[in-house]
């Protein structure tokens, strides 16, 4: 999801860290579409070595666009993933690594943002439902005209989670598209390809940023490399800027407001559903020939560079006489940290830091004022000194009375000119010419009368200006309209504004934040405490989870509002570590823990019982119902949904016993995965992986079910094992077929016996997978290799 206004805030401070993407389209000639060769140097005139897809920012436009008309079933709802994945990689035209990561089990930290999420799209499905409904009834009752209503099932977008049959089915279809693409498009052929599904544990921006780490580990490493990630998540470039890569590079779809929708019950567009007066749809094209499409056009994407950014960066940031050395890097991972205060999907932001009033800018000043003080920087590695980020804390705590103020002046003065705009657009123009002055519509083909006299035109003009001045400065009193009807004594456009209890800009908005949003006093010491030491905890969690990966996968800030920035004292001793050895949830549990009782479709029928039976001992997870906080918003998706916190241990507990219900296919989508890759032929390290299979000794039991697996693993204490093509003293191996054994492999792994004469290896490309049964190793990582013959 992402930091709301972030990038908003970023494009327009720095906008020279944007450039717009050049497209190659592709040609037809004679009936026949030519295809873009992506072997050609890249038209944007930069060569790009790895890219990166942040798949579920693919998936959730193609399967339920906003612009367009909705795919009708799966297939096409593959073929528009497989499209746009082509367009990126026309774009960007990668010559080493394509990685692609879907969203897999998140840490429970953010599971609770996407419980909140799909329980509001759950409730918003049905609320506008009802309101279509309404609106119909209505405009039918008064004899306006709606076209036929289509018995159509709603796509539930809430299937777009691990576990569900339609992400097993979406990987079983990108396999099948990198087999395709690997073996058709030359672009493609020298590509090694990553795709690490639904099944295999993490965020998707979270995967790709533990690969990068990974490849940069390697002694090997080019630190040239240059890498480009697809994603509209704002927080992919404070991912970027912490991998310390020079050539980073971000795309993404451009931005564009106010873009034309239908409306859900005409279809036309121009107006939404509660503006909707049934009237009938004008003709498109002399036949009505263009009647089912709508004007669409092509999404274009935008460069972000962050080598740019780095270079804003280390002007605003550097600092001169300094009690310690400066480094750039150092302070680029402290401004990264900073940010953190300001919303992450993971902790809720400081009431008294809103990008759009400048808090990332206030933090920055604040740094470079108290660092002299700190002696020394915020962070280092992932790790946090709380006793300096007290300061900075202490200083923004110093200000927030009058935050709190200007934010209330700010938004009167909003409102105010708001209400003169619309008093302004009630009026009109003080006159309407006519004649050859007069305003023409654009597109009409006759011409305007022309003006027989001049003087005379003009003089109207001046006459009828008058008149109208005169009209509005002796017109009909405040109290009465020219209808002669009463008038509010507010403007009548005006919407009711939500009722605010907390009051920030009065005296005593701390006693009355408590009492109202966790409803203790203020006088409560341990209870502020307590949140503020989750808090510090989620900071720290957050920043190790940037930096190396999670660091524990059951922890999550159990608290719907963040405390206030003066609230943040004696904090040095407040986190010690997190707890070793956790695991994430399966795919099945994640959705019993984010689905809402309406998505349980997606569930084995006896676990969806759990979540409407009324003997259920876990009812109380999924209200039907729940309040939303606007929290000093204005509307509803700004606001904070009032969900419960699921307790994990009473959720194993009531699925322990449902657990042998499940089917051997649930099984299988219950299990955990690992990447798989894909390499072609003509690939530099085809001949090495083929000589895992040309072994005489070993032989095959059933080849269409086992595999020749790679881990990478991690001991309580050890360090992760080194990739395929290092030995554990992390010395370079080499990679020549004479140097390579097969007991070198990890114990317990099948090698399936091949032979040129074999029907598998003699097939266009053949597939290997893991058996449902192996099990998630210590946030390990199989490979699968599909090895692909031309």
């Amino acid at each position: 999801m992402g930091v709301p206004a972030f990038f908003r805030w970023l494009s327009r401070k720095y906008a020279s860290i944007i450039v717009h993407c050049v497209e190659e389209k592709g040609k037809e000639c004679n009936g026949v579409r030519i295809p873009v060769d992506t072997t050609k140097p890249n038209p944007n005139e930069v060569e790009f070595d790895n890219l990166y897809l942040d798949m579920n920012g693919i998936i959730h436009p193609c399967t339920h666009p906003e612009d367009k008309a909705a795919p009708k079933n799966e297939d096409e709802m593959m073929v528009a993933i497989f499209e746009y994945i082509d367009r990126l990689f026309n774009i960007v035209r990668p010559r080493r690594v394509l990685y692609m990561a879907i969203d897999g089990v998140a840490p429970r930290a953010k599971m609770n943002q996407q419980r909140s999420r799909r329980f509001r799209a759950s409730k918003e499905g049905v609320e506008l439902v009802d309101e279509k409904n309404r609106i119909r009834e209505e405009i039918l009752a008064r004899g306006g005209y709606l076209p036929p209503e289509e018995i159509k099932e709603r796509f539930d977008s809430n299937c777009i989670t691990p576990g569900t049959e339609f992400m097993d089915n979406l990987a079983k279809c990108l396999r099948y598209y990198v087999a395709d693409r690997v073996s058709n498009d030359p672009g493609w052929r020298n590509v090694t390809v990553f795709l690490s599904d639904a099944s295999v544990p993490g965020e998707g921006e979270h995967k790709i940023m533990d690969y990068i780490r990974r490849q940069r580990a390697q002694p090997n490493h080019d630190p040239n490399t240059h890498h480009c990630l697809c994603g509209a998540d704002a927080d992919l470039i404070m991912l970027g800027l912490a991998t310390h890569e020079p050539n980073f590079t971000i795309i993404r779809e451009e931005f564009k407001p106010n873009k034309p929708r239908p409306c859900a019950l005409c279809g036309q567009i121009g107006h939404e559903i509660k503006d909707c007066q049934g009237t009938a749809r004008e003709k498109q094209g002399e036949h009505d020939e263009f009647a089912d499409s709508m004007p669409v056009s092509e999404q274009e994407f935008i460069f972000i560079r962050l080598c740019v950014l780095r270079e804003y960066l280390a002007r605003e940031l550097t600092m001169a006489s300094l009690p310690f050395p400066f480094d750039f890097e150092r302070s680029i991972d402290d401004w990264v940290f900073m940010c953190f205060f300001v919303g992450n999907d993971f902790l809720p932001h400081l009431p008294s830091l809103e990008i759009r009033e400048g808090a990332i800018d206030r933090l920055v000043n604040i740094y470079k004022d108290v660092v002299h003080k700190t002696g020394g920087y915020l962070t280092e590695n992932g790790f946090v000194n709380l006793e300096r980020v007290e300061l900075i804390m202490q200083a923004v705590g110093v200000a927030e009375d009058n935050i709190f103020k200007k934010r209330k002046e700010d938004d009167e003065g909003f409102k105010r000119r708001m209400k003169e705009k619309r008093k302004r657009m009630k009026r009109g123009p003080a006159y309407m010419t006519t004649g050859q002055f007069a305003p023409q519509a654009l597109g009409r083909r006759d011409r305007p009368e022309a003006v027989q006299n001049a003087r005379h035109q003009a003089y109207d003009m001046r006459m009828q200006s008058r008149e109208q001045h005169n009209k509005s400065s002796a017109g009909p009193s405040d109290s009465t309209d020219s209808k002669g009807l009463k008038r509010k004594a507010d403007d009548s456009d005006s919407e009711p504004e939500p009722e605010d209890n907390v009051r920030l800009w009065e005296e005593g908005w701390k006693q009355r934040y408590y009492k109202t949003k966790f409803d203790v006093d203020v006088t409560d010491e341990d209870f502020r405490r307590k949140v503020v030491k989750s808090y510090v905890e989620g900071l720290c969690w957050v920043l190790r989870y940037y930096y190396q990966g999670c660091a524990s996968w059951k922890w999550y800030f159990p608290f719907h509002y963040a405390p206030f920035a003066s609230d943040f004292k004696d904090i040095k001793g407040m986190f010690t570590e997190f707890e070793k050895g956790t695991k994430p949830f399966k795919p099945l549990e994640q959705l019993m823990g984010v689905f809402p009782a309406a998505s349980g479709n997606f569930l084995p029928p006896t676990w969806r019982s759990l979540m409407s039976s009324p003997d259920s001992s876990i009812i109380d997870f999924y209200p039907d119902d729940f309040a939303i906080d606007l929290n000093g918003k204005k509307y509803a998706w700004q606001g904070v949904a009032l969900l419960p916190f699921v307790d994990e241990r009473r959720l194993r507990a009531a699925l322990a016993d449902v657990y042998p219900d499940l089917t051997p296919e649930e099984v299988k989508r219950n299990s955990l995965g690992s990447d798989v890759l894909f390499l072609g032929k003509s690939h530099p390290l085809f001949d090495f992986i083929q000589e895992l299979y040309r072994t005489e000794s070993l032989e095959v039991t059933n080849p269409e079910t086992l595999i020749c697996s790679v881990y990478w693993e991690r001991g309580n204490r050890e360090p992760w094992r080194p990739q395929l093509g290092f030995n554990p003293n992390r010395q370079q191996a080499h990679l020549d077929q004479s140097g390579f054994r097969l007991n070198e492999l990890s114990p317990g792994c099948q090698y399936p016996k091949r032979s040129k004469n074999d029907k598998y290896f003699k097939n266009k490309y053949f597939s290997l997978f893991e058996p449902a049964t192996q099990k998630f190793r210590s946030m390990g990582l199989t490979f699968y290799f599909l090895f692909l013959f031309f």
